[in-house]
């Protein structure tokens, strides 16, 4: 397994719930992965702990069979991570950020200059490759972490929302080369809002709702559960009926509390 998350939970100080609730999962060589959910369901939270800017509270991970916690640095060699918002890198130019990130990969000139040329071309970042990242647009910023993130050829691929802000044809480039990224032996984990996609692309997915993981399954085994329903109102039936078993849980220990205190005033 390239990735193999174990019993993960993280709460946020001030937060009186849990973001992520003692999940795990794990993604095989290979394999592309959607990670999907509705908005605070713990999909960023998650995704920020296994490439190291969230900390973990309890639980493991672990990269290509490293304990991120104990080999962290050897464990970031193995990932190439798109966030979800905008680099902070906006006074550098795109060719400076990747020659940066090159050199922190160890990736000599050689393969650095071949795959950013190649990248670039793709993307249709060739000319813009000299000008300062402030002056791009929400699309080229995006495009610019991609190349970013693959420039070291990383064997685990993380992408928080990789396709908001992107024209169409960097949209489907960007799918092929996650294809081909996973054809090649690598492993491709993203999270994203666009089922179409998800249903298009992925080999497996993760359904995670209320901090909980509450489906994880391959492409074949979803569709057989989906029966006659769109993946769209298939998704929506099984978070609804999550939310109501949350809600029966919740009012049964509200019951019981209640009991326990009439039977201490009695």
């Amino acid at each position: 397994m390239i990735l193999e998350v174990k019993n993960f939970s993280k709460q946020y100080q001030g937060q009186s719930v849990k973001a992520v609730d003692d999940i795990s999962f794990s993604i095989d060589h290979g394999e592309i992965v959607g990670f999907i959910g509705p908005n605070g369901a713990g999909k960023s939270t998650t995704i920020k702990a296994i490439v190291g800017i969230n900390s973990v509270d309890s639980g493991e991970i672990y990269i290509d069979g490293l304990d991120f916690s104990k080999h962290t640095i050897e464990a970031k060699q193995k990932m190439g991570y798109v966030p979800d918002e905008a680099l902070p890198f906006d006074n550098i130019t795109g060719r400076e950020l990747i020659h940066f990130v090159a050199k922190m990969y160890d990736v000599s000139n050689t393969e650095r200059d071949e795959r950013l040329t190649n990248l670039a071309s793709l993307f249709d970042m060739t000319e813009a490759l000299d000008k300062l990242i402030k002056s791009y647009s929400h699309g080229m910023k995006q495009k610019i972490a991609v190349i970013a993130a693959l420039i070291h050829n990383p064997k685990l691929w993380i992408l928080d929302e990789p396709l908001t802000g992107l024209d169409p044809n960097s949209a489907y480039n960007l799918k092929q080369l996650m294809h081909k990224h996973c054809e090649e032996g690598n492993s491709v984990f993203f999270s994203s809002h666009v089922l179409e996609v998800v249903e298009k692309l992925c080999d497996r997915v993760i359904l995670i709702n209320k901090s909980k993981i509450i489906l994880n399954c391959t492409m074949k085994e979803l569709k057989e559960k989906q029966k006659d329903l769109s993946l769209e109102e298939f998704f929506i039936k099984i978070s609804k009926e999550h939310n109501e078993t949350l809600k029966e849980d919740t009012n049964k220990e509200l019951e019981a509390e209640s009991g326990d205190i009439d039977t201490i005033y009695r």
